[in-house]
């Protein structure tokens, strides 16, 4: 019961990375992306990578990942973010379908869709984090940097630039901000913050195969930020936590055969996302009359 639930708060933490990089684009600049997975799977297979020819050391891989996701950001962002948001969604939608591809046939690399086995354990300063509990210490304080990178980057001009856009993307650009570096820089930045989840789940799982990065995950990445709250530090971490603990709980419901709980589940999250929009449609610690979160 406790290996379940420290794995469950891993999980949770990593989730809360992934929601909060992604955030920070959509929440704070009006940058939708469908791509999010694509960067998770990328990052997870170069820290998978790293680790099997390289180093284990997470102060290897993660700066190594970022740096690699940094790179593909700049791929897609520097051409479609000369134009309205709606043609940068349709990019990441194309970067994460070719990447889902290049996951699953580049074999000699990525193992296709066998996945990759056998990622040795990740290490830090030379000590091993064999167990979950060690582990679950990593990935806090990861999660805690992340969190408190992203806080302070909001609070900067630069973040100040990132809600002009968001807000009025023309008046932005007339009062003299250069719309397309500031949103690539953004995306750049969103992308290596998404690598840290990246590297921590390829440690994690020890096992990583192109069905964990699927559009479906960046669909669910997104819900956590709708639950959570767009636009705020800590709504993510919030919706990643109830994403993660609604299966679980639906696990001790024994009068539910276990092969309807995953339909429920989507059910369920469906409604939740509905009633949201109709309700509370900032999210669960959103404002719902304040549209910039750190205005005040």
């Amino acid at each position: 019961m406790v290996g379940y639930i420290l794995n469950l708060l891993i999980l949770v933490s990593i989730s809360g990375i992934l929601a909060g990089s992604l955030n920070f684009i959509i929440g704070y600049a009006g940058i939708y992306s469908l791509a999010h997975a694509a960067f998770f799977g990328v990052s997870a297979y170069t820290a998978a990578l790293a680790a099997m020819h390289v180093s284990t050391s997470l102060l290897v891989t993660i700066p190594l990942a970022m740096a690699m996701c940094t790179v593909l950001s700049l791929a897609i962002s520097l051409p479609a973010l000369r134009v309205r948001g709606e043609y940068f969604v349709a990019a990441s939608l194309g970067l994460q379908m070719i990447a889902f591809t290049v996951f699953a046939e580049w074999k000699n690399v990525t193992g296709g869709l066998g996945g990759l086995t056998g990622v040795p354990i990740a290490t830090i300063f030379g000590y091993e984090l064999r167990s979950l509990g060690a582990f679950l210490v990593a990935a806090l304080v990861c999660l805690a940097l992340v969190t408190l990178s992203i806080l302070l980057l909001v609070r900067t001009s630069f973040g100040r630039s990132l809600r002009a856009i968001r807000d009025n993307e023309v008046a932005a650009a007339s009062f003299g901000k250069n719309v397309a570096l500031v949103k690539t820089l953004a995306v750049a930045m969103s992308s290596a913050l998404c690598a840290v989840a990246g590297v921590l789940y390829a440690f994690h799982i020890s096992y990583i195969s192109p069905e964990s990065f699927t559009i479906d995950q960046s669909v669910l990445v997104m819900a956590m930020i709708i639950i959570g709250g767009t636009g705020t530090v800590f709504g993510p971490l919030l919706g990643a936590l109830v994403i993660h603990l609604l299966p679980a709980g639906l696990t001790y419901l024994t009068f539910l055969p276990a092969r309807d709980i995953a339909s429920l589940q989507q059910i369920i999250y469906g409604a939740a996302m509905v009633l949201l929009m109709i309700f509370r449609p900032s999210g669960l610690i959103g404002r719902p009359l304040l549209k910039d979160t750190w205005s005040k």
